[in-house]
């Protein structure tokens, strides 16, 4: 029988977004767009007047030239809970890779909403949107999802130390538990990302995303804005519309 006490499951409310490399800035959207015009001669382009450079980035951000804004590349390690990457990879214009439960024993470290997270949904799907809860459904969250959380992972250790297998154990295991990932994705399928999985109210499109994999959007726009401000003031100012 496994301890529960000896568990030492963990318990968080973040999600980690980190920039593991990258071949991204505003000088691969210009060559790339710059070489319809002037061919190989392009090249020489990337230094450039800036404000020139600026407006160029903006036109084809506003009229919807999008494949200068795919000769870039970032890959970034996210943790987050298993069932943010459920919802991360309907977006299949990037490329993923999973820390598997097949191939190693998954650690306790499960999601339970912080005091901030809204907890109430109010209206009708499609036309709803979500309410702080109050202290006691608060306090019933928290309390039910811990005991759920130790509950599957003790049911967990149980079958692996019978020698059951990692895959068929894992079925006990909530979407609540954190997983890590590498994703990697360009400039373009970033923003597509972005226009949906951010709430903002100058948004020309209306969205309105889980918070959760917000959160991870937020730190991946953070990121990325660094590496390509030109890019990203241009996303914001056509109303982040995707090109």
């Amino acid at each position: 029988m496994v301890d529960a006490e000896a568990m030492d499951v963990e318990f968080r409310s973040d999600v980690e977004v980190e920039l593991i490399k990258s071949a991204a800035s505003d000088a691969d959207v210009l060559w790339a767009a710059r070489v319809s015009t002037k061919g190989e001669s392009s090249l020489a382009e990337v230094e450039a007047d800036p404000a020139r450079s600026r407006g160029l980035i903006n036109y084809l951000m506003r009229d919807r030239h999008g494949t200068p804004f795919e000769h870039s590349s970032m890959t970034f390690y996210v943790k987050a809970p298993i069932f943010v990457f459920r919802e991360f990879m309907r977006h299949r214009t990037f490329s993923y890779n999973e820390e598997s439960g097949r191939y190693r024993r998954l650690e306790p470290v499960f999601y339970v909403p912080s005091p901030e997270r809204k907890l109430v949904q109010e209206g009708k799907p499609g036309k709803y949107v979500f309410a702080d809860g109050t202290p006691e459904q608060y306090k019933l969250v928290t309390e039910a999802t811990q005991e759920s959380c130790r509950q599957a992972y003790r049911a967990y250790l149980e079958m692996l130390d019978a020698g059951v297998a990692r895959e068929v154990a894992r079925t006990v295991l909530p979407v609540g538990l954190y997983s890590s990932m590498y994703a990697t994705c360009n400039a373009r399928a970033l923003m597509n990302f972005l226009s949906l999985r951010t709430k903002r109210e100058d948004s020309k499109f209306p969205s309105f995303p889980q918070r959760e994999i917000e959160m991870v959007a937020e730190q991946m726009e953070e990121q990325w804005a660094a590496l390509m401000p030109l890019t990203h003031a241009a996303f914001e100012a056509n109303g982040r519309v995707a090109p």
